[in-house]
């Protein structure tokens, strides 16, 4: 990690000239951000990363008319860590994330909250994308899309190794509300696709949650 992060001030030093004009920005992702392979914009850099405080639970979706399945979020909460990616950016691609996290808000972070090994380009803005819990929704039908699941499970045993794919199903919230299974007909716009190998694993792991095919 320490190289990824001499790459980002090499990159910058190097004449980089629109980065350095509009600047950059970092932000932490905890799903589907994880899977380099989903980015749309062109960022700077991206390397594992642990978000102090933090923990991922699934949610019901307030707007059903796109998708009616669970969302993925993270909430405040002490002694808690967070495994992902942070994602360096340009500071003008920054509207393009804030659209695909449109169901988010963008919250302000500082360097303590994140555990990286090395050091952020200087005056680097940190973020992370927090949804707005509503009390009193329930699931109800929703379930976890397995095309979007794919994703960022596949994320975190990129950057994470096998044993992130354990942690993240262990320790995110409400898991136990099931999985829509969309494999073979993908709803997830970003959808990647699995090894045999990844294919096995996450199917095994999940093997003891609900799950109803569509």
């Amino acid at each position: 990690m320490k190289q990824l992060l001499t790459n980002v001030c090499g990159l910058m030093a190097r004449g980089m000239l629109e980065t350095m004009q509009n600047g950059v920005v970092a932000y932490f992702g905890y799903g589907s951000l994880v899977n380099r392979t989903t980015h749309t914009t062109n960022i700077v850099e991206a390397f594992p990363a642990r978000l102090n405080g933090w923990r991922r639970c699934w949610r019901p979706r307030a707007d059903t008319s796109r998708f009616d399945v669970a969302i993925l979020g993270a909430r405040p909460m002490p002694d808690a860590v967070t495994e992902g990616l942070l994602v360096v950016d340009r500071a003008d691609n920054l509207a393009a994330i804030d659209e695909r996290e449109r169901d988010y808000r963008r919250i302000a972070l500082t360097a303590t909250d994140i555990e990286i090994d090395g050091r952020l380009p200087p005056d680097c803005p940190l973020y992370v994308y927090q949804l707005d819990d509503k009390p009193g929704s329930g699931f109800g039908k929703q379930r976890i899309l397995r095309s979007y699941l794919d994703a960022v499970l596949q994320g975190f045993r990129v950057e994470h190794g096998d044993g992130s794919v354990r942690r993240f199903i262990a320790e995110t919230e409400a898991f136990e509300i099931g999985i829509l299974d969309d494999r073979a007909r993908p709803l997830y716009q970003r959808r990647v696709e699995l090894s045999p190998v990844e294919q096995a694993l996450f199917d095994d792991l999940l093997s003891h949650l609900p799950s109803v095919t569509i």
